[in-house]
């Protein structure tokens, strides 16, 4: 297949790529990695009259750390982020999930930005984020704005974004001590997109019981899917194997409403939920035991 007559703009600056969005309004389409967008466009389930390639936007390209965080352009490579020992100290949980992220060559290509505006169902980061309490910021050819992470995802493959406003930076915010992270998802092989994936980020108090926990779940709904009732079930207790399966069963039986489709039917997506869910927890509670600082 090939794609509709289009055309294509590679700008070098922010504002030169956000002048062109403007001008050419609803019917121009930013391209990043292109990892979705150009299959799209090749099968022609996408459309756009004007294609603005970011890729020559250097300023869009960094990891920088602070005493707040981290920040990352949304131009940046997610094998980048992958390799990078900034990332692995201060953000863990991002670091062991983006292996699981296709395949080496995809992730080479594939952004970090472009990942979370397509706001995929099935895919890691976005999920990954929502745990992470993340923020994006957003550009327009008027002015910018601050997402936070809990408004920016609005439904299938749908973002707070406007027409003409770029994702430019992901903001994640430092951890607090003794906080453990984890990551699992299951998949028919590797690489391909999860039947079901769990992030989970868990806070501990000095006497051992839970602090806080914040629980996020993709593949089960429109959107990554913040596992609420698991985290309440959590809340000021002493983590055990039974306050853990407990977790797990409020999050398959009252925090998702899983789709059936060819990979997997509901039943079986819950069940999922509830196993990995369990065993994210467990890891997590256990990394931020060995980490009061």
């Amino acid at each position: 297949m090939k794609p509709a007559a289009f055309d294509y703009f590679t700008p070098a600056t922010v504002d030169e790529a956000l002048a062109l969005l403007a001008e050419h309004g609803g019917d121009a389409k930013p391209l990043a990695g292109g990892q979705s967008l150009i299959p799209a466009m090749n099968f022609r389930l996408a459309r756009p009259a004007a294609l603005v390639d970011l890729n020559r936007i250097a300023e869009l390209s960094y990891i920088r750390s602070g005493r707040d965080g981290i920040t990352i352009g949304a131009m940046t490579r997610q094998r980048a982020v992958e390799r990078s020992d900034v990332v692995a100290r201060a953000v863990p949980l991002l670091a062991e999930s983006l292996p699981s992220i296709a395949h080496p060559q995809i992730r080479n290509r594939g952004t970090v930005g472009g990942s979370i505006a397509h706001a995929d169902p099935a895919a890691e980061l976005p999920a990954v984020m929502l745990a992470l309490e993340a923020r994006f910021r957003a550009q327009s050819a008027t002015g910018e704005r601050s997402i936070p992470v809990a408004e920016f995802f609005k439904g299938m493959l749908e973002t707070a974004l406007a027409p003409g406003e770029l994702l430019v930076e992901i903001a994640v915010p430092a951890l607090p001590a003794r906080t453990g992270t984890a990551f699992l998802e299951m998949a028919r092989r590797h690489g391909d997109y999860a039947l079901v994936g769990v992030a989970a980020v868990v806070t501990l108090e000095t006497k051992g019981r839970c602090h806080t926990a914040r629980i996020a779940c993709f593949s089960v709904g429109d959107g990554p899917v913040l596992l609420a009732e698991a985290a309440s079930v959590l809340a000021g207790q002493t983590p055990s194997e039974e306050l853990l399966r407990a977790a797990g069963d409020a999050a398959a039986t009252r925090d998702v409403d899983p789709p059936s489709d060819i990979h997997a039917s509901a039943a079986y997506r819950r069940q999922l939920v509830a196993v990995l869910t369990r065993r994210a927890l467990a890891r997590a509670f256990a990394r931020a035991g060995e980490n009061p600082s």
